[in-house]
């Protein structure tokens, strides 16, 4: 394949593609790294100030992020082209620099406002602002991805998406290197503005790409008429909220839930399903030709479910990582594919099409995040008999791990119900396809 672009307009196609991939990665790895101090987020800065909430709370600031994130991509993408790929690469490679060293500088910020719900506010927005970058990096990669492959949307923006998991990873096993050094929080948080300023100065000066929509010439009044005239759109819409929050919000919560449960670190079960979707998703062509896009997606569902269900229970390393097996697999191809079919079923919606299906996908983590959060605290003081007696359980015996056990049974088991609506939703857009009705 050639390094121009199809269109001729001298832009160096595998330098582009690389500049999507490291921001891409960058977005990961600072999730990541903020999955993994998320218990000492927690201990440090929100069981102060209310121990009995303080995992809908660090439910909420880790939430955050996907909000800044939906935002984002809701209100760029059909904008994309005035605002220019180059310029949302710079924004993104700021915003995780700012919305980073704030997080790190939180403390001293919260001490400077006063009052007890400073530290949280001050949280919320760290990672709200870090969020923006995300959406940034989501706003221009796929699009882009997408105008520079138009003939191999879904095996491109699959591969792309590759390098999600790849950040997750770095970010969890640096995360638990860290650790194991007895080096803190803020030193692992410092590490996320590197990839971002790496990015960031490759697209200095950079030719990018229009989108589709624009070599189309659909202006934002057809992006509009698109989407409306073609109301099928809205169920991929409602599918994405619901494939988001069953890949996203688990990635977030295992360090909390399940550490003491299992026996191990849970963020390195972030970690191993991350190696498990970067090797996948670059088999996401093939796999499609055998199934088609609309039938990866219902065995994808099938696979998270049994995946989150048997997670709920596992009580042990060998049991989580079966059970992340399965969760790691069924949850690899979803999101990359969904904004495939969004390019590839309603092009003339542009990046707009492909914008809100992503902000769908986002927004749904800062409802589902606070809501697991509230299903934990809940069964916590259930499984202790009250506040005053979960307080009083010492960390690591016996007691508190089987408390424990039972709040991460009940939040992992609301989780799992979202790939089984998955299945009944993507069953029917398979049986649609198959029968040749436009959704």
């Amino acid at each position: 394949m050639s390094e121009h672009a199809h269109d001729g307009d001298g832009y160096n196609r595998r330098k582009l593609f690389w500049i999507g991939v490291i921001a891409l990665f960058t977005a990961a790895f600072t999730v990541s790294l903020r999955a993994a101090v998320s218990a000492d987020l927690k201990a440090v800065f929100l069981d102060p100030v209310n121990l009995a909430e303080s995992g809908a709370l660090i439910g909420g600031v880790l939430g955050a992020g996907f909000t800044g994130f939906a935002l984002t991509l809701f209100i760029t993408s059909p904008f994309l082209d005035y605002i220019g790929m180059g310029r949302m690469a710079l924004i993104s490679a700021g915003s995780f620099v700012i919305g980073t060293l704030m997080m790190i500088f939180a403390g001293p910020i919260a001490a400077a406002f006063g009052g007890d719900m400073a530290i949280y506010w001050v949280m919320f927005v760290s990672v709200l602002i870090t969020g923006i970058g995300w959406g940034c990096v989501e706003s221009f990669t796929n699009p882009m991805t997408a105008s520079l492959y138009p003939d191999d949307k879904t095996h491109r923006l699959n591969v792309l998406h590759a390098w999600w998991p790849a950040g997750l990873a770095a970010g969890g096993i640096t995360g638990v290197i860290l650790a194991n050094m007895n080096l803190n929080w803020q030193v692992a948080l410092a590490l996320t503005p590197i990839p971002a300023l790496v990015f960031g100065f490759m697209a200095i000066g950079e030719k990018f790409p229009h989108t589709e929509a624009k070599k189309l010439e659909v202006s934002f009044h057809d992006m509009l008429l698109e989407i409306f005239r073609r109301p099928a759109f809205f169920i991929w819409f409602g599918a994405m909220f619901l494939a988001a929050a069953s890949e996203l919000a688990p990635g977030q919560w295992v360090q909390i839930a399940l550490t003491e449960v299992v026996g191990m670190q849970g963020i390195l079960l972030l970690v191993y399903i991350s190696v498990i979707m970067f090797v996948f998703r670059h088999f996401a062509g093939p796999v499609e030709a055998v199934l088609t896009s609309t039938g990866l997606l219902w065995v994808s569902s099938l696979l998270a479910m049994i995946g989150l269900y048997l997670l709920s229970g596992a009580d042990s390393p060998v049991s989580a990582l079966v059970a992340a097996t399965f969760w790691g697999i069924g949850v690899c191809f979803m999101w990359p594919t969904m904004l495939a079919q969004a390019a590839a079923r309603y092009p003339r919606a542009g990046a707009w099409a492909i914008g809100l299906i992503g902000s769908a996908g986002a927004l749904s983590i800062q409802f589902v995040l606070p809501a697991i959060g509230a299903v934990y605290d809940k069964a916590k003081l259930e499984a202790a008999g009250g506040e005053s007696a979960f307080a009083a359980l010492a960390a690591g015996t016996p007691e508190m791990r089987e408390v424990l056990a039972f709040a991460a049974e009940e939040s992992f088991q609301m989780i799992a119900l979202f790939p089984a609506i998955l299945l009944v939703i993507f069953g029917g857009l398979w049986l649609a396809d198959r029968k040749g009705k436009d959704v």
